[in-house]
């Protein structure tokens, strides 16, 4: 049980840590941080992009973008970077479950394009991340495709689709928001959702539209950013380990909940035992 306790700890003193890393200015909680100025989403619904955009292929050979598009199947497309430490790998895991949960095949029903935003990175990155995904997945799904930045043309596709991001070189991370994108078979935007936990059935309806060629404005647009303001701290601090954070207090507070029920049920039993042995 103390392992247990020193294991849910570890969350918080890596935020205690980390939080060093965050902007040490006194700004209100409501004014971003210079690091993430023009950072965030703006929606370009029925705009379209450019398909003769290439990029690198999982297999290290040039792709057409419009390769996975005019199949007369919807496109989700994220745009990501497979090392982020934190916040990408929420959106994925996220849009995985939410594809879990739908009756609907990657390659069949409809493509997946994810894209990363990190010029460094080369198409091993991209297998060992599509490695990841596949096995968490659990069914085939020929239609997920994981590419790499190919002469700049990322930065190119994230104009055009609303998706504004810039890189920290102090801390060497990319500061960006939370979202993925649903596209036409033509390559139009037709829905943004947004988070890092998705709605199977505003997935499948985001699809089903963006099949006919509709788009949907969002109703709902929270953006979270690797950067988060803590107040007690004085400083941005990821995001993420904002959620570690509150996920090491749970856990402290289910081991001692459990500790308690423990001992309440052994407390009774010996009572039980000594009211046998008087009678």
């Amino acid at each position: 049980m103390f392992g247990l306790l020193a294991l849910a700890a570890l969350p918080l003193a890596a935020q205690y840590r980390l939080s060093k890393i965050g902007d040490a200015s006194t700004l209100p909680a409501n004014v971003r941080p210079a690091q993430l100025e023009g950072v965030g989403i703006e929606e370009h619904l029925g705009s379209s992009v450019d398909l003769n955009l290439t990029f690198t292929g999982e297999d290290g050979y040039p792709v057409r973008l419009g390769q996975f598009f005019n199949q007369g199947r919807p496109v989700i497309l994220n745009l990501v970077y497979y090392n982020c430490p934190m916040l990408c790998t929420l959106v994925l895991n996220g849009q995985t479950e939410a594809m879990r949960a739908i009756p609907w095949t990657p390659g069949d029903e409809y493509e997946v394009v994810t894209i990363s935003i990190d010029p460094r990175e080369s198409f091993a990155d991209a297998q060992k991340k599509r490695a990841v995904y596949m096995g968490s997945f659990e069914r085939p799904a020929p239609g997920w495709h994981f590419l790499t930045d190919r002469d700049g043309n990322v930065q190119r596709l994230a104009k055009q689709v609303g998706f504004n991001y810039r890189y920290d070189k102090r801390i060497e991370q990319y500061a960006h928001a939370a979202a993925i994108m649903v596209l036409t078979p033509q390559g139009k935007m037709a829905r943004y959702l947004y988070g890092i936990r998705y709605n199977p059935r505003d997935l499948r309806f985001a699809l089903a539209e963006a099949s006919e060629g509709r788009s949907t404005l969002a109703l709902e647009k929270i953006l979270l950013f690797c950067y988060h303001y803590d107040p007690k701290a004085g400083a941005y601090v990821w995001f993420a380990l904002n959620i570690m954070r509150g996920g090491g207090a749970l856990t402290v507070f289910l081991i001692a909940f459990f500790l308690w029920r423990m001992f309440r049920s052994e407390h009774k039993r010996a009572q039980a035992r000594l009211k046998e042995g008087f009678a």
